[in-house]
């Protein structure tokens, strides 16, 4: 292509530099015959009317005195204004860029519509430019940038409840077709391009030729092209025209722009990314590489920040988990400079810090703030990205290097907190301590220990920990408790708080409940937990929960069933365990109030089981319940209580059903294992026990079936002698040893048991082993109505005054029949009546008729 071209309004006007006077009319005609470049031809066309007149033969005085006129007028202009020659491919290139500029108006207003038809047109103009040339850069960015644009709109789509309308739907439709058809012959540019955005646009910007203005001696305009092949003499040009100068001496100047232009409005932060990776390769002193990488990593935090994505990246968080291990090795390599979090920020942007040879740079900024957003970030995305996919289980294994970083940042404070006179506070190796333990306590021993030696051998040998040494990987509940005790000793508040529950969770998890449970007890933690944040009672419940389930592995029915009755018969164990939101139909939450909630929720590998859960509780509720019943219902004197509310409702539902089937889920296997233990066919209840499959997910599943078995045994030996005591007056302990298939002995010591605890009226006679009912400690049938009838009459006044109180919303103060209030003006005997009432209603459960069972009979019914 040539770079001269002819700016003149004729064909008539001189080409040559040097020459400023106007030529003859013979001349002009001389020069009008020489042979033009294709560029002036296209010139000429384009112009009109001018051209053609000016290519006239004859012409009259007139004529040509206008003409000259008009010739030095717009010669005289040339001098004071430059022009500007615009070939018919720059000026296509012009519309292009206008239709681009309007698809990016529509995009930010989510306009799918005029999109669509922007779209079409940009297409048009396309195909007019690309004739006989490929396509430009920055129709390969638009359309890019469209289908990257289209995708987030669909996925906000499907979770958001606010639809579009109609007619913007129809155009994202109608989009979805026309890129998907469209793109498949960009492929390769739009790969280029998302590869490296900003290089890709770069070389767009060198490739172009840009017009020039023209000098006010000459009318034709020098084109400046740039010889891509020789880069001597050239810089980077970056958007608006502005030269981009990358060196080391320029690196703090560009830093401060970036820095100061941090949450402003319309910033592009991905232009500033790439900024910043280019100062990194320039840089080339210890101290200019921790300044650009701190700011860099910031600057890649803040792509979530005010914008619609919830999560980083998994792309840009490899790059910031990388650059901040680059980090913690240059501070390793130089001792000199320390990052700190009250340290002053170096103002002169000329002249970098030179420190004393004995003294330390100080440079501002907070290492464990990079480690806590690095975490939460990974748990914020582990939380958007569904957990039965292989997507998933890549974004985990990210947490190894995640680790890996925070035992080297936990290596770096110790060795600051070394030196005292940098005063480096203790709160930030707590916040690095709580990291790393709240990434091992719900974990088992193996993993644990995988975990650690990897993260040890990515360390340098040099490098030793005190609070945890690099021997100290193989024994994980050391571990743990060393990391635990140091918190406990070294913090206060929350971070103590949670550290002692996270040792206790562990514990729990690896079957020691007496030390969990007492460690649980000790803390007093249950009476204060309400003043803690919320994320911390939410770890509560799940050591509360851990601690139940390890009792239940140990056998102890009693002790589980009490420890898990507050979570799950509350119903609401995906809420308070945080591993889901329970969306009630008249709940008052706000959308605000809901996201909080689902920012609160754990990933999906730190869940509890709560189909396992909910089985451990039923089934314990079953073991105690069923003789419980039976015992109630035999001794109607006895006072009824009722150990769990929501297995009583799903047992006396269950009861309702005229048509019971086999059983399809766990709760139908417990019920259906329920009324045979009450019947007494304790092997077809243990049957339906074992054969529950969620007991596999549990280590050690046939010692826990075993157990049960047992458990089940003595259960219902303790439920046939309460149901039918009364039918005998001796029993052999051998007679029951067959029945249950239990030795002697075993029996003896569950009867002796019922004695002592006044549950059996009766004594066993160990010479001839048998065991002597006592007759007449029974009620009998008209003694057992009449309780029965006080106490619905008791239940009843009660309700009475409570409806009472309602009605008069406060002033029922007058109607109360409580003792001690019945001196009422000449009323006292009604009041010592009503208070004697009262204190027989107090004495005994409040009313109404309890379940009884339905499967023990009569008996259990009267």
């Amino acid at each position: 292509m040539s770079r001269f071209f002819t700016a003149g309004d004729s064909s008539s006007e001189s080409s040559s530099e040097d020459e400023e006077e106007l030529y003859s009319d013979e001349e002009a005609i001389q020069k009008s015959e020489e042979p033009k470049s294709s560029e002036e031809e296209e010139d000429e066309d384009e112009d009109g009317d001018e051209s053609s007149s000016d290519e006239e033969g004859g012409k009259s005085g007139v004529s040509k005195f206008l003409r000259d006129a008009a010739s030095s007028e717009g010669e005289s202009s040339d001098d004071e204004t430059p022009k500007v020659v615009k070939s018919a491919k720059h000026k296509r290139l012009e519309e292009l860029e206008g239709v681009v500029k309007l698809i990016d108006n529509y995009v930010k207003i989510n306009d799918w519509g005029s999109i669509s038809t922007e779209f079409d047109k940009l297409n048009r103009q396309v195909t007019k430019i690309s004739a006989s040339d490929k396509a430009p850069k920055i129709y390969i960015k638009t359309v890019a940038d469209l289908e990257d644009f289209m995708n987030e709109t669909v996925a906000k789509q499907k979770v958001s409840t606010k639809k579009m309308s109609p007619t913007n739907a129809k155009g994202l439709n109608a989009m979805k077709q026309k890129i998907k058809r469209n793109n498949k012959d960009y492929v390769t540019e739009i790969d280029k391009y998302r590869e490296d955005k900003f290089d890709y646009m770069m070389s767009d910007e060198e490739e172009e030729v840009a017009p020039t203005e023209k000098t006010k001696k000459s009318k034709s305009v020098y084109v400046d092209g740039i010889d891509i092949g020789d880069d001597e003499g050239f810089s980077t040009v970056g958007r608006g025209g502005k030269t981009l100068l990358y060196t080391p001496e320029s690196i703090f100047k560009n830093l401060r722009v970036i820095v100061e232009s941090r949450g402003k409005k319309n910033t592009d932060r991905t232009e500033h990314i790439r900024v910043m990776e280019k100062l990194l390769e320039v840089a080339t002193t210890p101290y200019q590489t921790i300044r650009v990488l701190l700011t860099l990593i910031s600057t890649r935090f803040d792509l979530t920040t005010g914008s619609s994505a919830t999560f980083m990246s998994q792309e840009q968080w490899k790059m910031a988990e990388q650059e901040f291990g680059k980090l913690l090795g240059v501070l390793e390599d130089n001792r000199n400079m320390v990052i700190l979090e009250d340290a002053e920020a170096w103002e002169d942007d000329e002249k970098p810090p030179q420190p004393a040879a004995d003294e330390t740079l100080k440079i501002p900024g907070s290492i464990p703030s990079i480690v806590e957003r690095l975490d939460d970030e990974l748990t914020r995305s582990l939380q958007h990205i569904d957990p039965h996919t292989a997507e998933y289980i890549e974004r985990l294994s990210d947490e190894q290097a995640l680790y890996n970083n925070i035992v080297r940042a936990l290596l770096y404070i110790e060795e600051l907190k070394k030196d005292e006179k940098l005063g480096t506070p203790q709160e930030s190796a707590n916040r690095i301590i709580m990291r790393r333990v709240e990434h091992l306590y719900f974990k088992p021993s193996q993993v644990v220990t995988i975990l650690e030696d990897t993260a040890w051998k990515t360390i340098p040998e040099r490098f030793d920990s005190k609070i945890t040494p690099r021997g100290q990987t193989q024994d994980t509940a050391g571990l743990v408790q060393t990391l635990c005790t140091y918190l406990f000793a070294n913090s206060t508040d929350i971070i103590r708080g949670r550290a002692y529950l996270c040792q206790v969770y562990f514990c729990a998890l690896h079957d020691q409940y007496y030390r969990a449970r007492d460690m649980l007890l000790m803390s007093h933690l249950q009476e204060t937990i309400g003043n803690f944040d919320i994320s911390t009672q939410i770890l509560f419940n799940r050591t509360l929960v851990q601690v139940g389930l390890c009792a239940f592995r140990a056998g102890l029915v009693y002790e589980s069933q009490n420890t898990l009755q507050e979570i799950c018969g509350s119903g609401r164990q995906k809420e308070l365990l945080a591993q889901g939101v329970m969306i009630q139909r008249y709940s008052q939450v706000t959308p605000e109030q809901e996201r909080l909630e689902r920012q609160r929720q754990l990933p999906f590998h730190m869940h509890i089981n709560l189909e396992l859960l909910e089985c451990v509780y039923l089934t314990c509720s079953m073991l105690l319940e069923i003789p419980l019943l039976a015992q109630t219902g035999s001794s109607p004197d006895i006072k009824k209580r009722i150990i769990s509310k929501t297995y009583r409702r799903l047992l006396e539902f269950h009861e309702r059903q005229i048509f019971t089937g086999p059983p399809e889920n766990t709760r139908d296997h417990v019920m259906q294992a329920s009324r045979a233990l009450a019947a007494g066919e304790w092997k077809k209840s243990a049957e339906f026990i074992n054969s529950i499959k969620i007991w596999e997910l549990m280590a050690q599943s046939d010692k826990i079936k075993a157990m049960l078995s047992e458990q089940i045994q003595e259960e219902g030996l303790r439920t046939y002698l309460f149901t039918y005591a009364p039918f005998y007056d001796t029993l052999a302990v051998s007679t029951l040893a067959s029945m249950f298939e239990l030795s002697e002995r075993k029996v003896a010591a569950v009867i002796s048991k019922m004695i002592s605890h006044e549950e059996l009226a009766a004594a066993l006679d160990q010479v001839n082993s048998a065991i002597i009912f006592r007759k007449g400690v029974e009620l009998s049938r008209l003694q057992s109505l009449a309780l029965t009838l006080s106490d619905k009459a008791s239940g009843l006044i009660e309700a009475n005054e409570r409806t009472l109180e309602q009605r008069t919303q406060g002033t029922a103060n007058a109607f109360e029949r409580q003792g001690g209030r019945g001196d009422r003006g000449g009323r006292g005997g009604r009041g010592r009546g009503g208070g004697t009432r009262g204190d027989r209603g107090g004495a005994r459960q409040r009313g109404g008729q309890q379940f009884g069972g339905g499967a023990l009979g009569g008996a259990i019914r009267a």
